[in-house]
């Protein structure tokens, strides 16, 4: 990614343009406009399913919430849960990656064979396990220590951690490819033949060159910590009320469509900024991965 060519590249592309306006809108509008609205925003009213309006835009669900207000903070949770999840797949996937490839031989094969074992294992059940073993555990410890924060945010930290623990199965894989491709060359001989330590060769020498296939697949990695969580939430297995996410969000807005009455606000808004969300960061993700690709700028 050092490469200016490729920089040249994505300024003249418009979607990546677009990808990045509509990015930095939604996560400013996330995390800055819930403070702008009105206080009374925040509170449950007595309008009840109120369709869009001057006084509530995106109309009011069951409880009277106002909808722009909950969408906003649900947008706001799927950001962090999907930067959060890919930074721990990105930690925990380049530092494998780096590791087996260098390494090369029986270790190699070792710690790839149990990135395939981990493929096999079912990610809805994994993270299942990991939420009922250890919410009421973290709870408990974050009480102890006075940590309110940690005492609500339990669950949510927990998904954290299983999306990202499960997340970094590809980059480990894509990382290791590139530094069987890298630890050959004439810098890391020379380096090599200069007496310097593994730590340093990987670390000065490996790394560097690693950065940018690590920020295609980190933009490509969110998106899908994003889908994971919101599908979990979906079925009721992620982020618990009063707190929401765009997947439980979209859940309720499913359950309120029904012949009688059909509450259509509380599934399109959600399900646009969703759209939007993830349109934009893949957007993103190909066009970083096409303009450092020299094949498909040939």
């Amino acid at each position: 990614m050092d490469d200016p060519r490729i920089w040249l590249r994505l300024r003249r592309r418009p979607v990546v343009w677009f990808s990045v306006s509509v990015l930095a809108l939604l996560a400013a509008a996330a995390f800055l406009l819930p403070w702008l609205l009105p206080a009374d925003y925040r509170e449950p009213s007595s309008l009840q399913l109120a369709p869009p309006s001057l006084a509530h835009p995106f109309g009011t669900d069951l409880n009277g919430r106002d909808l722009l207000y909950r969408v906003l903070n649900g947008t706001q949770i799927s950001i962090v849960v999907g930067l959060a999840g890919a930074a721990i797949a990105l930690f925990i996937g380049t530092l494998y990656g780096m590791i087996a490839g260098y390494a090369g031989g029986r270790l190699d094969a070792a710690m790839m064979r149990l990135v395939d074992i981990f493929y096999s294992v079912p990610r809805l059940i994994f993270i299942l396990v990991l939420i009922n073993a250890l919410n009421e555990w973290v709870k408990d410890f974050a009480a102890g220590l006075g940590w309110e924060w940690l005492v609500l945010y339990s669950r949510i930290a927990i998904l954290i951690f299983s999306l990202g623990f499960i997340e970094w199965l590809t980059m480990a894989r894509i990382v290791r490819g590139q530094v069987l491709a890298l630890k050959n060359r004439t810098f890391v001989t020379a380096a090599v033949a200069l007496g310097q330590g593994h730590f340093r060769i990987l670390f000065r020498h490996l790394l560097p060159n690693l950065l940018g296939v690590i920020l295609i697949y980190l933009t490509l990695t969110i998106p899908a910590v994003i889908i994971d969580e919101s599908f979990l939430s979906f079925l009721g297995l992620g982020v618990e009320a009063p707190l929401a996410s765009l997947g439980s969000l979209l859940s309720s807005g499913a359950s309120a469509i029904n012949p009688i009455k059909s509450s259509w606000w509380l599934l399109v808004f959600p399900a646009l900024v969703m759209i939007f969300l993830l349109l934009s960061l893949n957007l993103l993700g190909d066009a970083l991965r096409d303009a450092a690709d020299p094949a498909r700028n040939r």
